[in-house]
C-alpha cells in the first residue's frame, strides 16, 4: 500500500465516524427528519468512504413499498436508503456492532432472529404492519453477503409480507466497479471478515464506483405466492435494463 494511502484512509475513516455520530445524534427526531436530508446523509456517507455512486432508475414509488436487493456490502444499506429512507431488515447481530448498531436500533431498524425460526411469524407481521402503514421496508432477501462475483437466492420470507399488506416490490441490483470499469470484490463483507477490516479496505480502494440499478416496481397482485413473487424479483445480470433517468453523485 502507499505510504500516501494511509492518512487518506485515516481521513476517510474519520469522516465516516463523525457522519454516523450525528446520525445518532439525530435520530430521536426520527419522522420529524426531512427525507431529503436523510437521502443526503447517506450519499454523504458513502462519499465520506472515497465511494462515487452511480444510480439509474425510476424513482421509487411513495406509500407503502418493499425494497429489495443482492447484498454484497455493509455500503449497501446506506445507498438503498438514499433512493428511499426506509425501515431497514438486519439481522439481529447489527445491534452489537459499535456507532451503527444505535443507529439502526434508534432509525427503526426491524431485527430479524435466524436462530429462532418460530419467530419468524413474528416478524413478517411487523413487516406487513409498517408496509400497511405506509413505510419503505428494506430488505436483502439472500439472507447473507455475497462477493458480488456470485450471488445467492432469494429468501421467500420477507415476500409474505408485501403479499400480506398488498403493496408493490421494488428491486434494485447493487455493483461495485473501480472507475475504469473493472468489477471488484474490495467492498465485500464476507466470511470472517471484520466490519474494520472491510472499512479499511473500502477506505484504501481508490476510484471506487458504487451502481445502483432500479428495476421497475413488481405490482401488488401479479404473484399469488411468495415464491413466484420472490423469484420474479431477483435481479439478474443478464435481465434488461428497466430505468428511465440516471443519477451520478460525485
Amino acid at each position: 500500500m502507499p505510504a500516501r494511502a494511509v492518512p487518506r484512509a485515516v481521513l476517510r475513516l474519520t469522516g465516516i465516524v463523525l457522519l454516523l455520530l450525528a446520525g445518532i445524534a439525530l435520530s430521536p427526531f426520527g419522522a420529524r427528519i426531512p427525507a431529503s436530508l436523510i437521502r443526503r446523509w447517506c450519499r454523504w456517507l458513502v462519499r465520506a468512504a472515497g465511494v462515487r455512486v452511480r444510480i439509474t432508475g425510476a424513482a421509487a414509488p411513495t406509500g407503502g413499498l418493499l425494497l429489495v436487493a443482492n447484498h454484497i456490502s455493509w455500503l449497501d444499506i446506506p445507498l438503498l436508503t438514499a433512493v428511499r429512507p426506509a425501515r431497514m431488515l438486519a439481522k439481529t447481530e447489527v445491534r452489537r456492532w459499535p456507532v451503527a448498531g444505535p443507529l439502526a436500533t434508534r432509525g427503526g431498524t426491524l431485527f430479524i432472529d435466524r436462530d429462532r425460526l418460530r419467530a419468524l411469524p413474528d416478524t413478517v407481521a411487523r413487516i406487513a404492519r409498517a408496509l400497511r402503514e405506509g413505510a419503505a421496508v428494506a430488505a436483502f432477501p439472500e439472507g447473507s453477503t455475497w462477493c458480488g462475483r456470485a450471488q445467492g437466492t432469494f429468501r421467500r420470507a420477507v415476500f409474505q409480507a408485501a403479499l400480506d399488506a398488498g403493496v408493490p416490490v421494488q428491486p434494485v441490483r447493487i455493483g461495485y466497479r473501480l472507475a475504469g470499469g473493472t468489477a471488484t470484490t474490495a467492498p465485500a463483507f464476507v466470511g470472517d471478515d471484520t466490519l474494520l477490516a472491510s472499512l479499511w479496505r473500502v477506505a484504501t480502494t481508490r476510484g471506487l464506483v458504487a451502481e445502483v440499478e432500479l428495476r421497475a416496481p413488481i405490482p401488488p397482485g401479479t404473484h399469488s405466492d411468495r415464491r413466484s413473487l420472490a423469484r420474479a424479483a431477483q435481479p439478474q445480470e443478464t435481465a434488461a435494463p428497466a430505468w428511465t433517468h440516471t443519477v451520478l453523485v460525485a
